[in-house]
């Protein structure tokens, strides 16, 4: 099998939705038949996000291999069902510490070591880890053509069409095309100059794909095409859309797959998009709402829950029920009396509490899952949101007023704390206190042994007991010294690693819906299959 390339580069701003539209391309050659892979190229210096601020760059995805990624492997999975690893995500500084390991043990037989040709060819060598795999391979270029750092990605992906053929290899580019409301028009001219910016580094553009908030004339696009040296029809217009899964649709409309499938030569099926087409008619235009109150400490940062949020919304689609989705900020809880807390939360049906790091905010998060628990919410709680309930059940049951996590201070009965060694598939990994954070967190899909008759059980279809994978991404662990106290209180431990030491599920009996987990469901998540967890989630809410 030979496999067809397809890069995705993108001009004039950044955050135009590049991951969006190569996973909706993709949707659209897997529904006429195609096998495809995915891949994406960060020009950041940072080996992985690992270590990168929410602020800086949104939710760190986990794939299952362990591998810390760009968030847009999180749209190739949900979109493609196609699972996602460390072969699919690279980094600049991935790609500097390979080639400075090499040169290190003398690989280069004393060659000066060069941007060209040593670092695009460690660039092709990762590119290459697709042929033969699928139909086509689609490789998103990050960052914006024209900024310093993407100059060795986009000379690599140059001298990739030449190596294994032009007639393999496709060029899309996504642009803004700006309204200006002050001329009342659509502004075609930084199109122009990005699309003559991927030619001055020896890139034609075959298809540009313009982003707008409104559609491009048929002289808008004429003019385009003049300037990007293409056919008019290669000018696809990606105008905004009330959801994200309606781009696969959108894109259609505008004939993309045919102008692909016309660059490579190939024929195949019409796609069938019907699915997708309910699932968007659904999430736009529900029939009614349920309210989700998500409580964190990344207000306004929509990129930080970006699984989580989509998660939500597969959940109100398994329950035919659309998502009022609530952010609360966890530092404005901490101010709240009793009175204004119970306020916040008179008309929600649901509270979850996510992942994070960092004690800003925990103190909000424990008296929103108390507030959970004590009124009978329905209440959901991932990774740092399980131990702030197993803290707060300790704290207000189980006779702990002073249990707390050595990720937060210094407590009396650190019944949260850090993990110095665990099991992995190749054998012991460890970790020091002192040591790097980047890369040592328990990363990557663990087994999890659910117990027979409880809620965990019924939810993933367990009659008895059974086995289940799921992605994790944490430094710290529940203390197992504490397990039978807290049991004796009342609290169930209804999933345990293999070995008994880990617990990866709690939860309450005494409670109509009240789960916490050490990993993150949200990452295997789909849009016409929702997580078993989310859904069941979403349905406590809607009979709360």
């Amino acid at each position: 099998m030979k496999t067809n390339y397809i890069f995705i580069t993108g001009g004039v701003v950044s955050s135009l939705g590049k991951g969006v539209a190569a996973a909706s391309l993709a949707v659209l050659l897997q529904e006429r038949g195609f096998s495809v892979r995915m891949q994406k190229l960060d020009p950041y210096i940072n080996v992985d996000p690992g270590t990168m601020s929410p602020h800086q760059h949104g939710e760190v995805y986990v794939t299952d291999d362990g591998a810390e990624t760009d968030l847009d492997l999180g749209h190739y999975e949900r979109f493609t069902g196609v699972p996602t690893g460390r072969l699919n995500n690279i980094t600049t500084g991935r790609i500097y510490s390979s080639v400075i390991a090499k040169e290190r043990k003398g690989d280069y037989l004393g060659a000066t070591v060069q941007v060209i040709p040593h670092i695009t060819n460690e660039i092709k060598e990762f590119i290459r880890t697709s042929e033969g795999q699928t139909d086509f391979a689609l490789v998103e270029v990050g960052g914006t053509v024209g900024d310093i750092e993407s100059l060795p990605f986009i000379e690599a992906i140059r001298q990739y069409a030449n190596d294994v053929g032009r007639d393999r290899c496709l060029f899309m580019h996504l642009t803004l095309v700006p309204y200006i409301r002050a001329a009342g028009e659509l502004k075609t001219k930084p199109t122009q100059h990005s699309i003559k910016e991927l030619l001055n580094v020896g890139i034609q553009a075959d298809v540009v794909l313009c982003r707008a908030e409104r559609d491009i004339s048929k002289s808008d696009r004429e003019k385009i095409a003049l300037f990007g040296n293409l056919p008019v029809s290669n000018v696809i217009a990606a105008v905004d859309k009330d959801t994200i899964y309606r781009v696969p649709q959108a894109l259609r409309d505008e004939g993309l797959d045919d102008v692909v499938l016309k660059h490579f030569r190939l024929g195949a099926p019409k796609p069938d998009l019907s699915r997708w087409g309910a699932l968007a008619d659904f999430i736009t235009s529900p029939d009614r709402k349920v309210r989700i109150s998500v409580v964190g400490k990344y207000a306004g940062l929509h990129d930080a829950y970006k699984s989580l949020h989509e998660a939500l919304q597969h959940g109100g689609y398994a329950n035919k029920v659309g998502i009022d989705y609530d952010f609360v900020d966890a530092d404005e809880i901490e101010k709240m009396d009793d009175t204004t807390l119970a306020q916040r939360f008179n008309k929600t049906s649901g509270i979850l509490v996510p992942g994070g790091f960092g004690a800003r905010g925990t103190e909000g998060k424990i008296r929103a899952i108390q507030y959970a628990r004590e009124n009978k919410v329905p209440y959901f709680g991932i990774c740092l949101g399980m131990q702030m309930a197993v803290v707060e059940f300790a704290r207000h049951v189980a006779d702990l007023p002073e249990a707390g996590s050595t990720e937060l201070g210094k407590p009396k009965d650190p019944i949260i704390s850090m993990m110095t060694e665990w099991d992995t598939t190749s054998g012991k990994a460890k970790r020091a206190a002192d040591g790097d954070l980047g890369g040592t967190m328990r990363l990557g899909a663990y087994p999890c042994e659910v117990v027979g008759n409880t809620l965990a059980a019924r939810i993933y279809g367990k009659k008895d007991k059974g086995e289940i994978m799921e992605r994790h991404r944490h430094r710290y662990e529940f203390n197992i010294a504490y397990k039978e106290q807290l049991e004796k209180a009342g609290m169930l431990f209804s999933g345990m690693s293999p070995s008994g030491l880990l617990a990866e599920i709690v939860e309450l009996s005494d409670h109509p819906w009240f789960v916490g987990v050490q990993f993150h469901p949200e990452f295997k998540s789909r849009p016409l299959e929702a997580h078993p967890l989310f859904a069941s989630f979403i349905e406590a809410a809607v009979k709360f």
